[in-house]
């Protein structure tokens, strides 16, 4: 099978092809701990997810780092301005080491709630200060660097192509640059590998700056810190290599930090830093951006206070391209939740199919069972081509509006089931797991509903409909059987 991505170096659909036949390396731009993530951080880490997922179903084996931004992270992207984790320790009168714990700890634990694949490495900036430095160094014997009063910066003018990437136009951003840009850059945008701490102050997170590192070293310790752009090349090579296969992030991320990135990762290795360059779209809230000020940037437990599961959730993103901006309301996240209930009333009609004698095999080839087995396969190409998850759920509605309408014993049981390993599998939907059989207790109580029923006994019918209703059930009574589903 094909798979292709839409690749940002090249800006077409390539065929993914990997260094090492069967095997992916693959490293996404993590979050910056310094806060709880809202749902416009999540859309990102559910799209990279299925990219994981359909890797693995094409029998790659991935090996994925993601970091965790745990210093160095300023609140602008040109390097001005406080550190978040500095700025977080401010807020809630705790050291920055606390804060970068705390919400590290808070974002490992959504990725579990959201049911997320788990990156073989999660790494923080706060344990690579050594290998961050030695780059600094490769570096600097280059000819790349300079020095200013408030730290250490890359060249951009040393790196030609340092605007293909995301297309930039340097003169026009050098003419336009704002006042308040630091003067002593060479370029509007050169970018910090190492931030000295301010004069008389002292942070949290500081290392001692080694002097050989430094243009004219004092006689006394420079204290300072590693910036954001310098973590992430650090850590995917520590662990994936010089050249890996696949890099995340979102489109913020194109026009600064995955430059950045490039130019110091091939600058100091003398080869390609990434072969694909894969951008998540923004995710907006009633047509605007989140906002701690206008109270919408929703956190997953808000979702869940309103009635909503992590899958509701899931479901919602994935019915939106991951290149695409999607827009969050209410409204929206009911329908996907109307959406998911409906599927997984379908997924718990494979505990209403009944055995037959004869195999599933058999009964394939013929004309009135029910194959799903294509399904399954058109799932995973859909997928397969870009992340689409979009047309992917078009088919699963298509292939359940089938098994809606055909009686239970014209169902391929086996063929079913796939379908439903294989939507869980690639689009981590947890259907099975969230529709489970129900009682033995409440199977007496329907039998004895269609016994009565068969006498035309309509007044226990009814009383017998109504206790099932209290234990969550309801059901629904076709010319052929009486299927139960979930009611919530």
């Amino acid at each position: 099978m094909t798979l292709k991505f839409h690749n940002t170096l090249t800006g077409h659909d390539d065929e993914f092809v990997s260094q090492v036949p069967g095997k992916v390396s693959l490293y996404t731009c993590g979050p910056t701990v310094y806060d709880y993530p809202h749902i416009g951080n999540w859309a990102a880490y559910i799209f990279w997810d299925i990219l994981v997922r359909i890797l693995k179903a094409n029998n790659y084996e991935v090996t994925r780092v993601m970091n965790m931004t745990d210093v160095g992270h300023l609140v602008s992207d040109a390097d001005e301005g406080e550190d978040k984790l500095e700025k977080g320790a401010r807020r809630e009168g705790k050291t920055a080491w606390e804060v970068a714990e705390f919400y590290a700890n808070v974002f490992t634990e959504g990725m579990n709630r959201l049911g997320l694949v788990m990156p073989d490495y999660i790494t923080k900036a706060t344990e690579f200060i050594p290998e961050q430095l030695d780059m600094i160094r490769a570096l600097k014997s280059k000819g790349v660097t300079y020095q200013i009063d408030d730290g250490i910066y890359f060249d951009i003018s040393k790196f030609p192509r340092y605007a293909d990437f995301a297309h930039l136009d340097l003169e026009a951003l050098q003419a336009g640059a704002r006042v308040e840009y630091n003067p002593q850059k060479r370029n509007h945008s050169d970018f910090a590998l190492w931030k000295f701490s301010p004069a008389g102050e002292k942070r949290d997170m500081e290392w001692e700056t080694p002097k050989d590192i430094l243009e004219n070293p004092s006689d006394g310790p420079v204290m300072g810190f590693p910036g954001w752009h310098l973590e992430c090349s650090v850590m995917a090579l520590a662990k994936l290599g010089k050249t890996i296969d696949i890099h995340t992030g979102g489109i913020d991320h194109i026009p600064v930090h995955h430059p950045n990135e490039i130019a110091q990762s091939e600058t100091a290795n003398g080869v390609r830093f990434s072969n694909y360059w894969m951008h998540n779209n923004f995710l907006k809230v009633d047509g605007g951006k989140f906002s701690k000020s206008l109270g919408n940037g929703y956190t997953l437990d808000q979702l869940e206070d309103r009635g909503f599961s992590m899958m509701d959730f899931r479901m919602f993103m994935l019915q939106g391209h991951y290149r695409s901006e999607s827009n969050f309301t209410f409204e929206n996240l009911q329908a996907a939740k109307n959406r998911l209930h409906n599927w997984r009333n379908i997924a718990a009609l494979r505990h209403q199919i009944h055995d037959t004698i004869e195999s599933d095999k058999d009964r394939n080839a013929d004309d009135k069972t029910l194959s799903l087995y294509a399904t399954s396969q058109a799932v995973i190409e859909a997928v397969s081509n870009d992340l689409n998850t979009p047309e992917a759920l078009k088919i699963i509605d298509e292939a359940f509006s089938r098994v809606q309408n055909s009686k239970l014993d014209d169902i391929n049981s086996h063929a079913f089931l796939q379908l439903l390993e294989t939507i869980d599998q690639v689009l981590g939907l947890q259907l099975l797991k969230t529709s489970p059989d129900i009682s033995d207790e409440a199977k007496h109580l329907i039998i004895e509903r269609n016994i009565a029923r068969s006498q035309k006994g309509w007044a226990k019918s009814d009383k017998l409909r109504d206790e099932l209703l209290k234990g969550g059930i309801v059901v629904r009574d076709t010319n052929q059987n009486s299927i139960w589903e979930y009611t919530i």
